[in-house]
């Protein structure tokens, strides 16, 4: 699994002009799935996003979790990072999991994000053209991929 992370004063998500998902303060998630992800790749993943310290303290140092702040999150399907782009023009996305394996792989993901953070985690639709919106905070943005531990 691959993530970009952004740390965000306010994120919204839209389909089809109607807006499915809000948040204030907190984390848009972009989630990229590959054929190999696991259980284990959930997990660990899950447990690094909730307890990465990059929100400001009371010395405006990043040394809070989002667990720390209360802050919300929203997670977005974005088989696009694991875009392939070394021959031509057009990225290939071979790498990315196919919609019947991606699909349980990531509802299993924001459910362990939820009980990771102790509340309720919006999403986007899988599969959909959504609009994201974001007001970046920092800006912060990480990128995490499972199988270099990174």
């Amino acid at each position: 699994m691959k993530v970009v992370i952004q740390r965000v004063a306010e994120a919204s998500v839209s389909i089809e002009g109607v807006q499915v998902a809000t948040i204030e303060k907190g984390l848009l998630i972009l989630l990229g799935i590959v054929e190999d992800d696991s259980q284990e790749d959930i997990k660990w993943l899950s447990n690094k996003i909730v307890n990465l310290r990059i929100f400001g303290d009371a010395d405006d140092i990043m040394n809070v979790s989002l667990l720390d702040v209360n802050g919300e999150a929203i997670v977005v399907s974005q088989f696009t990072l694991h875009a392939l782009t070394k021959k031509g023009n057009r990225p290939s996305y071979i790498k990315a999991a196919k919609p019947e394996l991606a699909i349980p792989l990531y509802q299993t993901f924001v459910k362990q994000l939820e009980m990771d953070l102790g509340k309720p985690v919006q999403t986007g639709e899988f599969g959909a053209d959504m609009k994201v919106e974001l007001l970046n905070d920092g800006p912060v943005t990480i990128i995490i991929d499972t199988k270099n531990k990174e």
